[in-house]
């Protein structure tokens, strides 16, 4: 039975789940670095789209970038020039609508959950997906993938209260169309995939058409287009169709058949790495399985169902994984756990309560290497221990140990909130206190502040790099003043032509070829810094010197 408008999510608990979501989500969105590589691609793309004044053209230094549209780099350019001068190159600025857009997805979820289910399974979904390993990592990343949920989440829950008969205007139908055009600029098909599967799904298992054609497609599609169709078309004309070939020929296709960048995994990736990515609430999303089944002739259950299945199978099947390809479907699968909480249960039978326990025991696993991630990186990085991180790691063990009895003692909804009171500690632990201390896994900050230290008259020097070439370097430094160069000998050319105002940023296996290759140009370099740790991108240890010209270099 759907509730009535006063068991709905109102203004008091919208601002309560704003507030949780915030303390969840907020912790390191200003103190982190920027972080390799995607994020530091975007946001270099970003300064460069602020630069020169083209929006439609999208480049990383002199690269093309033709991943993704352009609306994510508009939506960060925005947020930049808003708060900060683009050239301070303040990353929380170019996070900014990743947060938004996390918020955003939380409250809709929250509302929608509340509309079929109740006040109190709408606070309880909002609150799972803003706990959600997965979506706490998009929305402190300046990158496309919270805004995509954002858009996703907007357009099915207006999709879903069309479906259920539950839109008294056009309105839904509307939002609908616009979400799903919006979804187009951020990351092209994705989201009509996720739509679009649902609504096949939805067809196939009512064997009608008739509760998808309020839809009204006729005038929808084309509004989606007008939202989308005109970026498209310029991009287009300005790269003689490049875009069209690298974006869908070399990307996404690609991405279907093979492993890119050794982003594989087998059928049951996504499953498997379930506990983790919607940790905490992996745990009580297991209950919702028999209450779905159960329950599937209800319509918004129903839609929830299809929401979930097809995208799945379709992200398992894809041969390139990462984590966050199935972030998508969280939304419907916070609401259907929420739902299921919520209601009544009968008891479990024998095969269910193994069942159970078995993904109990691997969801407690995560949960402790999650809450020893802060202490023990601290201890592995810095060879001490810090007593915060370990204060906070308990305090994390200990709100897991509430989620556990909760569950045993049938109280899920309380378990919900135990849950989060253990996601607000691991993420201030990881995210707002260690990550940011961590000096021996930010190269790129030290690089810069030593590079400008060692050329103290020429403001913003020209930093030449061989072999470390990560793109936050290229954002902390600017995509004018930084030359990633193939090899040592190309970066001791590189500095015969600016020796003034230039520093070389050298590895040490390459450091001999760089000497011998500066001293016959007529260089002789002195060491000016050096920088030593991981690159966590590759999991190298690197030590890097920094080299100026000689005093002899620079007479005129």
């Amino acid at each position: 039975m759907t509730p009535d408008a006063s068991d709905r999510l109102g203004l008091r608990e919208g601002l309560l789940l704003l507030i949780a979501a915030l303390v969840l989500l907020l912790p390191g969105l200003t103190g982190l670095p920027p972080v390799d590589r995607d994020e530091s691609r975007y946001a270099v793309a970003t300064t460069q789209m602020l630069a020169t004044g083209d929006y439609v053209d999208i480049r990383f230094q002199d690269q093309p970038r033709y991943l993704q549209p352009a609306g994510v780099y508009w939506l960060q350019a925005l947020s930049a020039g808003a708060f900060t001068e683009p050239e301070a190159r303040q990353i929380w600025a170019f996070r900014l609508p990743s947060l938004i857009a996390a918020l955003a997805a939380v409250l809709v979820t929250g509302f929608m959950a509340s509309l079929w289910f109740g006040r109190w399974a709408g606070l309880l979904a909002g609150l799972m997906l803003a706990a959600c390993m997965s979506l706490g990592f998009e929305a402190r990343i300046a990158k496309t993938d919270a805004s995509l949920l954002a858009a996703v989440t907007l357009a099915q829950f207006a999709f879903m209260r069309v479906y259920a008969g539950a839109a008294r205007s056009r309105w839904p139908v509307l939002i609908f169309w616009v979400a799903l055009g919006v979804g187009m600029m951020l990351k092209g098909p994705i989201i009509l995939i996720v739509v679009g599967l649902c609504v096949l799904a939805l067809a196939l298992w009512d064997r009608s058409l008739a509760r998808l054609k309020p839809l009204q497609p006729l005038w929808g599609l084309p509004l989606a287009l007008l939202v989308a169709a005109p970026w498209y078309v310029m991009i287009g004309l300005a790269t003689d169709g490049d875009f069209f070939r690298v974006a869908i020929g070399d990307n996404l296709l690609h991405k279907v058949g093979t492993s890119q960048q050794s982003h594989g995994g087998p059928i049951g990736y996504h499953l498997m790495g379930f506990a983790l990515t919607f940790w905490p609430g992996a745990v009580l999303a297991a209950l919702a399985i028999p209450f779905a089944w159960r329950e599937r002739a209800r319509p918004e259950i129903r839609f929830l169902i299809c929401w979930i299945v097809p995208a799945w199978l379709v992200f398992e099947l894809v041969s390139t994984k990462l984590p966050h390809y199935v972030l998508p479907v969280f939304p419907a699968i916070a609401t259907l756990t929420a739902a299921a909480i919520t209601a009544q249960r009968p008891a479990a039978g024998r095969i269910q309560k193994a069942l159970f326990g078995l993904f109990l025991l691997l969801w407690l696993a995560v949960s402790l290497a999650l809450s020893a991630l802060a202490p023990f990186g601290i201890w592995t990085y810095e060879a001490r221990i810090d007593g915060l991180a370990v204060v906070l790691a308990a305090g994390a063990i200990v709100a897991v140990g509430v989620v556990v009895w909760r569950v045993l003692a049938g109280r899920p909804d309380q378990a919900v909130l135990a849950g989060v009171a253990a996601a607000i500690l691991v993420t201030g632990n990881t995210y707002g206190y260690t990550l940011p201390r961590l000096e021996a896994l930010w190269l790129s900050p030290q690089i810069v502040a030593q590079a400008r230290a060692a050329a103290p008259g020429c403001g913003t020097p020209l930093i030449i790099s061989a072999p470390y070439h990560e793109p936050s370097m290229v954002f902390l430094n600017g995509p004018e003043t930084t030359r990633l160069t193939p090899t040592p000998e190309a970066a001791a050319e590189a500095l015969a032509l600016a020796p003034a105002c230039a520093v070389a940023v050298i590895g040490g296996p390459e450091t001999p070829a760089f000497l011998a290759r500066a001293q016959a140009l007529g260089l002789s370099p002195a060491p000016a810094g050096r920088v030593a740790g991981q690159n966590y991108s590759d999991g190298e240890d690197l030590d890097l010197t920094l080299f100026v010209a000689g005093e002899g270099d620079l007479a005129p």
